[in-house]
Order: structure tokens, then C-alpha cells, then sequence
């Protein structure tokens, strides 16, 4: 039986993956934020923001998935700079390392497509393309990568990256539940069809890759792009939206040109925009080449088949 630790245990991705793990009957270990005193799981308490982490939880562990870390704006600039690389960077380098001295055999990374940079003019992006990350967030993620591929390459032990599209399915969280609350209660506006082009991947699928590339001899040292292998359009995710809420799709829709007025008189809504309407295309022609095949679509975001 595989003794497991999973770092994020309690996010969204973090979630669904510990559920998938103890339904299989592997022994699972959690670290955490905060202790919960009705998870029957082992749990171990840390702060990646000062690189705490319990030795102890890496006894006898097979396998690390780390997929904590931090996404959100955490407002004033220097502090986030701080942050992001305290935690994405410093925190992700220091559990490795620890892992290697405690002999773990398989270490898997839940990085970002925002590492690999931002799509331009329809191209898809893949793991190769050595674009500039997106922000401190994929400049963080991507530094990570470098130095865990260095760690793998000077240790036995296997490492494997994954960078997922954007995550949908049951408890999403961040701007897709915001934007799901918003179609919902009637406040988000009807989104015009401008045919751009959006990668995102059910939780239940990037579950499956994580757990592929876990011991694939093809995955030893290399990154994974996760997506479900369609493109939407932002139009599309907002009709599609509709339709699992139950909700008739409106006739009418925002006009683009109101979106570039909006962009260009206020700074500050201008990567709003761009976060709405902008591309986000992504190739997981890598991660299926070992045998990865997307089961979910995104009119089941609502559903979870683990």
C-alpha cells in the first residue's frame, strides 16, 4: 500500500485528489493550514510562508503531490512579490529537498500554464515555448520548475510537473464560481461571441493526470500541459453556464466595443478584461502522447464521476 502526502489538501484541486486517493485505499497524509478535527486523515499543520514543514510527515512517504501555494493578489506589491516567492518558490524547493533526504520516490508538482507565458494571436501554447511567465505568479511558478527539474535531475527521485489550464468542475472556486454566482443571480453581463479562445480542464481529468505522470517512465524530469483537449470561447462558457443553471440563454449580448471602451478609460479593468475575453489556448498533445485522454466536458462542470 502507498503511504501518499498531498500539501493544498483542502483546495479545490487538493480536494477532489484526496478524495480519488483514499476511495483507491492508499494511507494518505495531509498537510494543512489548520487542523480539522472531523478529517479522519493524518494532518500536520503548516505555514508555507515561513517554510514550516513537519519532517515527521514525510516518514515512510512514497509519494508527494504539492499543489499548495499561493494565487490570489495579496494587494501591496512588494508584499506580493514577498509572498509568492516565500511560498511558491522557497516552500515548494525546501519540501523537495526534504523529500530527497527522506528517500520519497515520486514527487509530482501542480505548476501553471501562466509559467509557459500567455497565448498570442490564436497559438496555442506547449511546454517547449519559452515565452515570459505571466506576472509574479507564473514567473514564481515557473522558477520552481526549473529548480525541482535541477533536484530530480541530482536525486533519485521522480519528478513531474504539471501545469493545468483553467480548473472547472463541482466547488469550483476563484473567478469561474464568480462568474457562475454572477450568471446565476442575474448580474453578469451577456458576453459578446468575439471567437477567442479558451483552454480549461475538468478537476476529475487533471486528478487522472496527476496520477499518470506519478511513476510514468516517460514523465520522469518533464512538464505537462492539462487541458481537456477543447477550446471555448468566452461566449461559449458563459451560454454553457446558462445551461447547466438552468437559465435561458439572453438574446441579446454586451457589445465588444463597450468592453474596449471600459479598457481603455480605466487601467485597472483593463486585465480584468483581457482575463475575460482574452485568449488562454493551451496544447496537452505532450500529456496525451503517454496516454492521457480528457472523459469530462465542460456541460458537465457541475458533476464529478470520482
Amino acid at each position: 500500500m502507498k503511504y501518499v502526502l498531498v500539501t493544498g489538501a483542502k483546495g479545490f484541486i487538493g480536494g477532489h485528489l484526496c478524495k480519488f486517493l483514499l476511495d483507491s485505499g492508499v494511507r494518505l497524509k495531509k498537510h494543512v493550514r489548520n487542523i480539522d478535527p472531523f478529517d479522519d486523515c493524518e494532518q500536520y499543520a503548516c505555514d508555507l510562508e515561513i517554510n514550516e514543514f513537519s519532517l515527521e510527515a514525510l516518514n515512510g512517504i512514497d509519494i508527494v503531490y504539492h499543489l499548495a501555494g499561493v494565487a490570489h493578489d495579496v494587494g501591496d506589491p512588494v508584499m506580493q512579490e514577498k509572498k509568492y516567492r516565500s511560498v511558491n518558490i522557497d516552500a515548494t524547493i525546501k519540501l523537495a529537498t526534504l523529500a530527497v533526504k527522506k528517500k520519497v520516490k515520486n514527487f509530482v508538482f501542480v505548476s501553471s500554464v501562466k509559467a509557459g507565458g500567455s497565448s498570442v494571436n490564436w497559438q496555442n501554447i506547449k511546454e517547449e515555448k519559452l515565452g515570459n511567465p505571466d506576472g509574479i505568479y507564473g514567473i514564481t511558478k515557473r522558477e520552481a520548475e526549473i529548480k525541482l527539474l535541477e533536484i530530480g535531475r541530482k536525486s533519485d527521485m521522480h519528478v513531474s510537473i504539471v501545469r493545468p489550464s483553467l480548473v472547472y468542475g463541482p466547488d469550483v472556486r476563484g473567478n469561474l464560481k464568480l462568474m457562475l454566482s454572477g450568471v446565476s443571480k442575474g448580474w453578469f453581463p451577456s458576453l459578446p461571441e468575439i471567437g477567442n479562445r479558451r483552454s480549461m480542464v475538468h478537476v476529475d481529468d487533471l486528478v487522472r493526470a496527476l496520477l499518470l505522470v506519478t511513476d510514468h517512465k516517460r514523465a520522469n524530469g518533464e512538464i505537462f500541459i492539462a487541458t481537456d483537449g477543447e477550446t471555448y470561447s468566452s461566449r461559449e462558457i458563459y451560454k454553457t453556464m446558462c445551461g447547466v443553471l438552468g437559465k435561458s440563454v439572453p438574446r441579446w449580448s454586451v457589445p465588444n466595443f463597450i468592453f474596449n471602451i471600459i479598457a481603455k478609460i480605466n487601467t485597472g479593468m483593463k486585465y480584468k478584461v483581457n482575463k475575460l475575453l482574452g485568449d488562454e489556448y493551451y496544447s496537452s498533445e505532450k500529456l496525451q502522447s503517454i496516454g492521457f485522454k480528457a472523459e469530462r466536458s465542460l456541460k458537465e462542470m457541475n458533476e464529478t464521476s470520482f
